[in-house]
């Protein structure tokens, strides 16, 4: 496969790369250097030398079973393995001697001879390894007449997979007894057993990648194959997640991709970036024209590594759905039907009504909401439209439902609202302690990176009010599990600092070096106060105060602790003060500048990172500057030919607020549902349908569509340039995989709309906005498209002072200077619990669903999440007369729902969870309008609510789907 726009190399080395002190040794009279504990199989490769393999890859440690690779090294007995020998200094390898060529092509002759030779019409013709090392150990024939073996090559007599396994219980079933049907339950790729060579590749990719230990050897000798669970289990019913390592790592067409068979074998590639999760993986779109084939994860992708999930692998067949809508569309009232029009028609509309709105109600009665789905291009673009051509700062994004708590908690105390390290620095940590977050869901990718630091010894403490995955699941187990209350986090954090201070434990030497010491010591009094003991609080937070003590002395105890938190640490009205909490842990252990350690948020979206740097928020213009400097605004002035208002716009709620009381009139939507993921979904609509003219910029329809005049056709992340920033804060490139099916990319729609509104916008490629956006962000000063592509990716700050990027903050010292320790008083949530609502409802995600739902809902992907389900405790469940699977209404001072039941102990008693992923359950119906102090960030994780049986769907459902329903009518295309 030609692969275009890959500068890098990205050839199988057959074994890990080690590092260490060098050693010369002798490969073919060519002389190599390589560090110490290389295999013999990757240091040939280095000195240019491919030895054939099967059961190798260097996306695993080496297993020696399938005897191709074996060489001759002088002084030694036999032909070692040479996947799985070390070298030495001297040592003197030969691959290609007669010997070894005689064992290679006889171990090939043994594979052949129990394998379908059906290489003609088989998916992976031209793709599959066996059939190359075949070739590369000079196999023409084959000795051996066809007898017992898997595939039944006669066609007759072959049993069903289900006469298969009943082989033990009736051994008079004719037939082949061996041979089982290819097992196609999993939605995305099938498993041929007839096809498996047993390398085991699959098997050690579930368990060293993957972490999952789904997959297993079942059988001895010739009768040894591949099996996803028991005899009763396959593919989709077993514990498989289909993030696609076994399919990677299969070298036959035993494990092979549904498209791939469908659509033929790729014949070239495009290195992009994943539009998903805040990991940010790098993947090869692989294709035949402009027709995408298959997503395959690229192992220089340094977020990723090689791996991947289940969302990004597979599930982007949401840009060919048929819902996805490609022709501009405007109506007069949100009551009327869709008409479809040409782009200059829509977006004359669009700037015709903004332009009366600024006039009839004043320049700061429009604004806009950037998409964190979109590129870094894309977003600064539509906060420039806000104040560079509606001429005020109402802009916002989702963060502010998200990690805007992030921004203020981490600015606050370190001096910038970003994570501290890469995703590499969790495999030199020794304790992690994930707050919060439930990564196995929400980051799978990353995930796995930790459970196998995790398994190498490092301990964990999960702080959560349910029993994630990473409480106990294959091969690890946390060391401490708080399962405190919802809304309590503070109480916990402040708790766990109290024992660190109180016991001793905190590291003074680093505090008085890179700490404010006469803060820390007014914190200290603060902290070791007796009310902030885990005894104290014991009965507000409900995780047992002896438990809490030892997770303290864990974290403290050892050299590199590590904190990555996500949204159930920020989605509280104590969100920012829980984020400080955080921070001040880090520093009070000594835990941050260097590698292991850190604080870092999991970023929900795959560009939430990006859009808070480019300036989304009202109070910031790009790389987190307030508006009200002057010395700031000179320079946005300086570069747009603008005067731009001082004072800090309105924030999304602020917005809605304003809508419904008659000031805010209208509002460009670029990438965002805030219909279906904004709290109290009764209040947005009520926004939404005040205002005079909504823009939606989406794929499909959504839900906020449903008050819109205009809807703009977007553009997926495989359709355009750009880049995006990741968790990590790396900028990595997004490449044009196919052209715009909607004719543009959407950095190009924001630029017509500015347009037709009377900016002068003269950009031709998205690689000209990062140039004005380095030209005028410090942070972004050495970042260009060149730098990128060379380097493969850059971490922010890139500037003089960093060329390459910044891997690791606050290395020497904080951004701020001095590392600010916060004082975290508990305050608890106006949202309280009582008779008529005695439960608290917290929400979150699940793994093969993303956000709204908008893209996976239309993949495959609902194969396993078809709806929203909530989680109660049995002993909950029996007081209401709930059973598994029924229907009940779930009830709040804000609204209610109605969805399934899933009885589980993975939630304490009081507590019940949900996703929200399909707008017909709209949990948010449920959720209050709370918000964090701060920043007002939604109180999405503490809402008191009552659970009790139904019938079905409430009347606000039935009304709501006759709405939307109503909302999606489009008139046929004139003639």
């Amino acid at each position: 496969m030609k692969d275009f726009i890959i500068p890098w190399n990205d050839a199988d080395m057959g074994t890990p790369a080690r590092t260490g002190a060098a050693v010369t040794l002798t490969i073919d009279g060519a002389d190599v250097t390589v560090p110490e504990g290389t295999s013999v199989m990757r240091a040939a490769y280095e000195a240019g030398i491919t030895v054939p393999k099967l059961c190798a890859t260097d996306s695993v440690e080496a297993f020696g079973s399938c005897r191709l690779c074996v060489v001759e090294i002088e002084g030694r007995r036999g032909t070692p393995a040479s996947c799985t020998t070390p070298v030495t200094e001297g040592m003197v390898v030969h691959t290609q001697s007669s010997k070894v060529q005689k064992i290679r092509k006889g171990v090939m002759e043994l594979y052949i001879s129990d394998h379908p030779l059906d290489c003609l019409t088989c998916s992976a013709n031209g793709d599959c390894e066996l059939q190359d090392m075949a070739g590369a150990v000079g196999l023409r024939d084959v000795r051996y007449e066809y007898g017992v073996n898997h595939f039944d090559p006669t066609g007759d007599g072959a049993l069903s997979l289900a006469d298969a396994k009943r082989r033990a219980d009736d051994t008079d079933l004719p037939g082949n007894f061996r041979y089982m049907e290819k097992d196609e339950s999993n939605p995305y790729f099938t498993y041929d057993p007839s096809k498996c060579i047993v390398c085991s590749r699959c098997v050690r990719a579930c368990e060293e990648v993957q972490g999952t230990f789904a997959l297993t050897i079942e059988g001895r000798g010739f009768e040894s194959r591949v099996s996803a669970g028991t005899p009763q289990d396959d593919f989709l019913t077993s514990d498989c997640v289909s993030c696609g390592a076994c399919v990677q790592a299969c070298p036959t067409a035993t494990l092979q991709e549904k498209s791939v068979a469908e659509l033929g074998t790729p014949t070239r590639s495009v290195v992009t970036t994943c539009a998903y999760c805040g990991v940010g993986c790098s993947f090869k779109a692989e294709l035949n024209g402009d027709q995408l084939v298959r997503m395959t994860p690229y192992k220089n992708g340094k977020a990723n590594r090689g791996h991947s999930c289940v969302k990004g692998r597979f599930a982007y067949g949401y840009m060919e759905h048929p819902d996805r809508i490609l022709n501009p569309m405007i109506r007069e009232d949100i009551n009327d039907p869709w008409r479809e029009v040409s782009w200059d028609e829509a977006l004359g509309f669009t700037a015709k009504r903004m332009r009366g709105i600024q006039e009839k109600y004043g320049r700061r009665s429009l604004g806009v909401i950037t998409s964190s789905r979109c590129t870094n291009e894309e977003t600064y673009l539509v906060q420039k439209l806000a104040r560079g051509v509606f001429m005020n700062n109402n802009t916002d994004t989702c963060a502010r439902v998200c990690h805007s708590p992030t921004g203020y908690g981490l600015g606050q105390t370190f001096g910038t609202s970003a994570g501290t390290q890469d995703f590499d620095s969790v495999e030199h940590t020794d304790v992690v302690i994930v707050i919060g977050a439930n990564p196995t869901d929400g980051h799978p990718v990353f995930a796995s990176r930790l459970k196998k630091r995790l398994r190498q010894g490092a301990k964990l403490i999960v702080i959560d009010p349910r029993r994630i995955d990473l409480v106990k699941s294959p091969h690890i187990k946390a060391a401490h599990h708080l399962p405190l209350r919802p809304g309590t986090n503070v109480a916990v954090v402040t708790a766990l600092a109290h024992v660190i201070v109180t016991e001793g434990l905190a590291d003074e030497a680093y505090i008085r070096e890179r700490c404010d010491w006469d803060e820390y010591l007014a914190y200290s009094d603060f902290v070791s106060d007796e009310r902030h003991s885990p005894e104290a609080v014991e009965e507000l937070t409900g995780v047992p105060a002896e438990e809490l003590r030892r997770a303290a002395r864990t974290f403290a105890g050892e050299k590199n602790g590590a904190i990555y938190y996500g949204l159930g640490v920020t989605e509280h009205s104590q969100g920012s003060t829980t984020v400080m909490g955080i921070a001040n842990l880090a520093m009070l252990t000594g835990n941050v500048g260097r590698e292991g350690v850190g604080v870092n948020p999991l970023r929900g979206q795959n560009n939430v990172q990006g859009s808070c740097d480019m300036g989304s928020f009202p109070h910031e213009l790009p790389g987190y500057r307030h508006v009200k400097n002057a010395d700031v605004r000179e320079i946005f002035e300086k570069a747009w030919g603008v005067t731009i208002d001082p004072e800090p716009g309105l924030r999304i709620p602020n917005m809605l607020d304003a809508a419904v009381e008659g000031t805010f009139k209208g509002l460009y939507c670029q990438g965002e549902d805030i219909l279906q993921s904004d709290p109290d979904t009764k209040h947005v609509a009520a926004g939404l349908a005040a205002m005079e003219c909504v823009v939606v910029h989406d794929l499909f329809l959504n839900e906020t569509a449903n008050y819109a005049h205009v809807f703009l056709p977007g553009s997926s992340f495989l359709e355009k340039d750009g880049t995006f920033t990741n968790a990590e804060r790396r900028i990595n490139m997004v490449r044009k995989v196919m052209a715009p099916k909607a004719g543009y990319a959407d950095w190009e729609v924001t630029q017509l709309l500015a347009q037709a509104m009377g900016a002068d916008w003269n950009y031709t490629h998205p690689r000209e906005i990062m140039a004005e956006i380095a030209a005028t962000t410090p942070s972004f000063a050495g970042v260009t498209y060149e730098k990128i592509n060379e380097l493969g990716s850059v971490q922010w700050p890139c500037n003089d002072a960093a060329p390459e990027g910044t891997p690791m903050m606050h290395i020497d010292g904080f951004v701020r200077g001095k590392g600010r320790l916060m004082i975290t008083e508990y305050v608890a949530t106006d949202e309280k619990t009582g008779p008529r609502f005695p439960l608290l409802l917290t929400t979150g995600r699940i793994l093969s669903q993303y956000n709204v739902g908008a893209q996976t809902r239309r993949t495959e992907n609902s194969t396993w999440h078809g709806e929203d389900r909530l989680e109660i405790h049995p002993h909950d469940a029996e007081v209401r007369g709930v059973k598994e699977g029924d229907f009940v209404k779930l009830a709040s001072r804000s609204g209610e729902t109605a969805l399934r039941a899933t009885l589980t102990d993975r939630v304490s008693p009081g507590v019940v969870y949900t996703t929200f992923h399909h707008p017909d359950t709209q949990a948010n119906v449920i959720t209050t309008d709370f918000s964090d102090w701060a920043t007002n960030c939604p109180e999405y994780k503490v809402t008191a609510v009552q659970v009790s049986p139904s019938n079905g769907p409430t009347d606000w459902q039935e009304e709501y789907a006759e709405q939307a329903a109503q909302s999606r009518r489009i008139l046929p295309a004139a003639e």
